[in-house]
């Protein structure tokens, strides 16, 4: 990073506009609800997996909190409510991706079509998970060297690091979602129908892609470039897009689908490559 991460005095600065107070209650509270619903559907399915997603929403949740309480203090802003703000949103999506990952792994062995992965199911879960876990540990180290920076250096040191885990993010959820088109074409030719939650997962995995790539440009182009010269882009980017992956996740959940019962209550063993097919007889677009 250029030292466009100060201002022309040379001094850091929290923020390039005055943020919106309305902008971050509305989010609060539309992160709220889908934390609360997915919490819900997390205890009455037992979607332990979905524990990182859950934490993600909280975090997305108290990146609001702290906006709004920096648009209290405009212009005088102090780092508390900024660093809560910072640190959350950045690492919020990463626990998303994790949930997602677990997801696709759980899906091919609903499905029986583990042969028909790229990767070994038994080490595709975790590969993508360690590369998850990877990411959001640099990136918080980034974060954190941020929260305690007193000079320049130190500065653009950190936004170097989380720039580097935000990469390291791209790569693994790129991979995963080329895993992803591979499964689901070479098992489309033995189902009666596409089943369609794969779509589900391509939205899901284009919403988290586009805001990492979204935060990638932010940082790359330092305080004062466009991306962090304007509040509209992070709400845009970043809280937009997560939110719609918390309303696809909460209206498609995927114990909807990987439920031998199916949507409609039809039952049927999901076995391809024989007389069975996934969800057959379902009606539903999830089928």
């Amino acid at each position: 990073m250029s030292s466009n991460s100060t201002s022309e005095a040379g001094t850091f600065v929290f923020y390039r506009y005055d943020p919106s107070k309305a902008a971050a209650i509305i989010f609060l509270l539309l992160f709220s609800a889908a934390t609360i619903a997915h919490l819900f559907f997390m205890i009455r399915h037992r979607t332990w997996y979905f524990v990182p997603f859950v934490i993600g929403l909280i975090f997305e949740a108290l990146g609001y909190v702290g906006r709004a309480l920096s648009a209290n203090q405009t212009p005088n802003w102090t780092t508390g409510p900024y660093i809560l703000q910072s640190l959350t949103l950045l690492l919020g999506p990463t626990l998303l991706a994790a949930s997602i990952y677990m997801t696709l792994g759980r899906l091919i062995r609903f499905l029986h079509a583990e042969q028909y992965s790229p990767i070994r199911v038994t080490w595709l879960t975790k590969i993508f998970v360690l590369g998850d876990v990877l990411s959001f540990l640099v990136q918080s180290g980034g974060g954190g060297m941020l929260a305690q920076a007193k000079s320049l250096s130190t500065i653009n040191l950190g936004e170097n690091i989380i720039l580097a885990g935000l990469i390291i993010q791209i790569l693994f959820f790129g991979v995963f979602m080329i895993v992803t088109v591979v499964v689901h074409r070479r098992i489309a030719g033995f189902a009666t129908r596409r089943p369609t939650f794969f779509y589900v997962l391509y939205a899901v995995s284009a919403f988290i892609m586009v805001r990492s790539i979204f935060r990638v440009a932010e940082y790359a182009g330092g305080s004062t470039g466009t991306l962090q010269s304007s509040e509209v882009y992070i709400y845009i980017f970043d809280a937009t897009l997560m939110f719609c992956v918390a309303v696809l996740f909460a209206v498609y959940h995927p114990s909807k689908v990987m439920d031998l019962r199916g949507i409609d209550g039809a039952k049927s063993v999901p076995v391809y490559g024989s007389s069975s097919y996934p969800l057959q007889g379902s009606t539903s677009t999830m089928a």
